[in-house]
């Protein structure tokens, strides 16, 4: 489905270059109208947008998660000369092609809500309402101010929208979630279930994704009190009747990608070689975070799914994230990366949110005191969280040459022990923090928001990360065709969120911007 004349979203530049790049030819085979469409054309199907646009989505998700979000957040740190996203420089095209993406999908989860609203479908428009909002998340998350009440709007003579203040965007967003659910909550029936291969049309299991995006949309803004987050919260716990949530790994929201033209993985081994892809180091402070060493070694149970030694030796080493290229190469023989059989296969599966990020938010908020029960429910909602989060990985291990099963023993050996027992933490928050980073672990940019959201965990400034000033990225910039084609607006947005366009404009709800520090380890302590 090749889609033109895209509705203005962010800018006008930046979304008006042509087909939409994530609609493959394998989706084009089994379109019913393979020509070129207009978007505003309202004689077309809504389910027909809704399947370019998802799978699109969901395979983008993984690839910029794997070339920039775990570079940035240091899960690894890639070797190529030419790779310097952990080092924090970000060429333009990169960032043309993040904001982009994102407004394109926006656009047609848009034109997806005006085809289902012409038609009278409601499955339809509830999905659409709950897809925009997580690509619009996405965009603001990582951008900050974006467009959003004059977005879209091409068609009405806007070609250079306003940028609304993150706050504005949030509350547009979480208005979206609450009309998404009430939709739901009337039970309507999805058209064309085969189409949808991550919950095949189950209206109650879409709904419980959307109440658990907001759920995770409320706790990013939660150190914001004008947000009402901790009200909010406590009402959706206490009412699960009106706003269910994902509630076990087999609810969890997963693109379960069949193998078969056209649902294959982000990855593919026919297209990703096995060099290319290991050339991505995991960095010491991620091993740090997975492994305690000594005489008695300590184990992260996901560890061996998630990554793989150098050679099958057994042996776990970390390169140094942010390193300059000569510090990187005294590191990366028998350094270990990403597992390539797990995660590169044509059957891998896409995870956009998984039963153990809504436990985590729940252990958060009870230690918060933003929900009931304290410290002894914080703990409860944590162990599930970590016991789902090895679970999920449990059924990749198979796949893994390095087969260490992730055995109940473990798992629980694991909570006791010095690496995730709770016992073991006189600080539950960083505790919560660091083992929820690392269960988003291949799940697009959120641990990159948890990061600046949080603090945790601390992050390691290389030597190499001089191109933003030795700091911890607070954003993304603007990319300059939208400086260029919509300056004033994008400027004034920069000036309300306090900065210049660079990586060091904190987003409103961020860590940074609500307390004014950021801790991370400088390069003259770098280990």
């Amino acid at each position: 489905m090749k889609i033109r004349n895209i509705i203005a979203g962010m800018t006008i530049a930046s979304i008006m270059g042509g087909g939409m790049t994530s609609c493959t030819d394998d989706f084009e085979k089994i379109n019913t109208n393979p020509n070129t469409m207009l978007v505003g054309d309202l004689t077309l199907n809504p389910y027909g947008v809704f399947e370019a646009m998802f799978y699109g989505f969901a395979k983008r998700n993984v690839t910029n998660c794997f070339n920039y979000s775990n570079e940035l957040v240091q899960f690894t740190a890639c070797s190529s000369a030419t790779s310097n996203y952990h080092r924090y420089n970000f060429n333009n095209s990169s960032l043309e092609s993040i904001w982009s993406g994102y407004a394109q999908y926006a656009a047609n989860a848009d034109h997806m809500i005006k085809l289902a609203e012409k038609r009278g479908d409601n499955a339809a428009l509830a999905v659409a309402k709950t897809l925009k909002v997580l690509f619009i998340a996405n965009a603001t998350d990582i951008f900050g101010d974006i467009p959003y009440t004059e977005a879209f709007r091409q068609g009405e003579g806007i070609t250079t929208p306003v940028f609304d203040s993150q706050q504005d965007v949030y509350r547009a967003m979480f208005a979206e979630l609450e009309a998404a659910n009430d939709l739901y909550a009337k039970a309507p029936k999805w058209s064309k279930p085969a189409i949808d291969i991550m919950y095949k049309g189950d209206m109650a299991k879409w709904r419980k994704f959307n109440n658990s995006i907001y759920m995770r949309l409320l706790m990013r803004v939660s150190g914001r009190e004008e947000m009402g987050s901790a009200a909010k919260l406590k009402e959706m716990v206490g009412n699960p009747t009106k706003y269910p949530v994902i509630a076990s790994n087999a609810e969890s929201a997963t693109v379960v990608n069949t193998g078969l033209d056209p649902y294959y993985g982000a990855y593919r081994p026919t297209e990703m070689t096995d060099a290319t892809f290991s050339s991505h180091y995991f960095t010491v402070r991620f091993i740090d975070l997975c492994l305690k060493g000594g005489v008695n070694t300590e184990y992260d149970p996901r560890l061996f799914t998630m990554g793989r030694t150098y050679g099958g030796s057994g042996e776990w080493q970390g390169v140094k994230g942010g390193a300059v290229l000569s510090e990187m190469r005294e590191d990366m023989v028998g350094a270990s990366s990403p597992n390539y059989r797990v995660l590169v296969r044509d059957d891998a599966p896409i995870w956009l949110f998984d039963y153990s990020e809504i436990q985590f938010i729940l252990a958060e908020a009870a230690l918060k005191g933003m929900i009931d029960g304290g410290e002894t429910a914080a703990r409860k909602y944590y162990e599930t969280a970590v016991r789902s989060s090895c679970e999920k990985w449990a059924t990749q291990t198979q796949y893994s040459k390095d087969s260490y099963a992730i055995t109940e023993e473990r798992v629980t050996a694991f909570l006791n022990g010095h690496l995730a027992g709770w016992d073991n933490f006189e600080n539950k928050a960083v505790l919560i923090g660091n083992q929820k980073f690392i269960s988003l672990f291949w799940n697009g940019f959120e641990a990159f928001n948890e990061i600046r959201r949080t603090g945790y965990p601390i992050v390691t400034i290389g030597n190499g990360c001089s191109y933003n000033n030795y700091e911890f990225p607070q954003r993304l910039p603007y990319p300059t065709n939208t400086i260029g084609s919509n300056g004033k607006n994008a400027q004034a947005a920069l000036e309300r969120m306090g900065g210049e366009n660079t990586m060091r404009t904190p987003v409103w709800w961020s860590l940074k911007a609500i307390t004014g520090t950021f801790t991370a380890i400088r390069p003259n302590t770098a280990n």
